[in-house]
């Protein structure tokens, strides 16, 4: 007798994996094992353990909020204002740190996103509008608010304890450290990757994404899953916000500008479907160390920066085709 929890075989598993269907599933990863060998070869220092750590590091801010972005993005929505979040969280941190206390200002940066997160996706469910329409709406408040609490200018934050977050190290011997912040962000990809596979909530998610009103059908709370995964997206912009004033010991209203196009770049960069109920945060890390290995290899050979968006641009249009190709079939 089969067993009822068995899943019917796929049409791909059915007639067997070819060489297209490898590229198609697993392109991002073969384009960064290609991308490994060239800069191995053409530089020196680019595969150290310094420098790997380094892109880490670098990449912390867009890891934490690509991560989140993918639950959004998995559950049917879209969001265009994880920046003006960013932003409104730097600023904040910056200024609690300064006015009130560090360690709160750490605390408060991701509460503040996840609140202003869960704005959007109240917006979005009671009215019924396109999640790309909102948050482009909010995006601009937001943006707005992180001016009104700076008046247009730097805050500058000096101070050890708030520092910490962002500059602190962990020795693991032999010369080579890791930041706080790369540590940071692999315990919340974690967090996320099990909420996503081992979760009723991740269920739902997937769900929602892929038939909405099926969903609604069977009993899932479609509306409260939607406003979870933006208030998820505030959070880590929000996060990601504190980590980077805290490394660069200065808060900025413009803070954090364009880098949810960057995100999203990420994201369907890895193979997460961009209409929603198929992805993995696996893919969208993997996005975002392509983006990151693209930037810190033509930094290190030297290039001119305008290669390296025409390269990015290539890139992503070159998945996203292979992405339809692939839903064609």
């Amino acid at each position: 007798m089969t067993d009822a929890t068995t899943k019917a075989p796929t049409a791909r598993q059915r007639r067997g994996w070819n060489v297209a269907d490898i590229v198609r599933e697993y392109g991002v990863l073969l384009i960064i094992v290609l991308l490994l060998v060239v800069l191995t070869m053409l530089s020196d220092s680019f595969l150290t353990p310094r420098n790997l750590l380094n892109i880490l590091n670098q990449s912390t801010p867009l890891f934490i909020i690509s991560c989140a972005l993918t639950l959004v993005i998995i559950g049917g929505g879209f969001d265009l204002s994880t920046g003006a979040i960013f932003g409104v969280a730097a600023v904040s941190a910056a200024w609690l740190a300064i006015n009130v206390d560090p360690y709160l200002a750490m605390v408060a940066a991701p509460l503040i996103g996840i609140v202003l997160g869960t704005i959007n996706g109240v917006i979005i469910t009671a009215f019924n509008v396109h999640s790309f329409l909102v948050t482009l709406a909010t995006s601009l408040v937001y943006r707005g608010m992180a001016i009104l609490v700076t008046n247009g200018k730097l805050i500058p934050v000096r101070i050890d304890e708030f520092a910490w977050l962002g500059r602190q190290k962990l020795d693991l011997g032999g010369g080579v450290s890791v930041n706080i912040a790369v540590i940071v962000m692999l315990v919340f990809m974690a967090l996320i990757m099990f909420i996503l596979n081992r979760t009723t909530l991740g269920r739902a998610i997937y769900a929602v994404g892929g038939n909405e009103e099926a969903a609604l059908l069977s009993g899932i709370r479609t509306n409260l899953v939607k406003i979870i995964t933006f208030a998820f997206s505030g959070g880590a912009a929000g996060l990601a916000g504190v980590i980077t004033v805290s490394r660069l010991s200065m808060g900025e209203p413009q803070a954090g500008t364009g880098l949810e196009f960057e995100a999203i770049a990420a994201v369907i960069l890895g193979g997460t479907s961009i209409m929603g109920g198929a992805g993995a945060i696996w893919r969208s890390m993997a996005g975002v160390l392509l983006l990151a290995l693209i930037g810190n290899g033509f930094n290190i050979l030297n290039v001119n920066p305008f290669f390296k968006d025409l390269t990015t641009g290539v890139i992503i249009v070159l998945a996203v085709a292979l992405a339809a190709a692939g839903n064609r079939r």
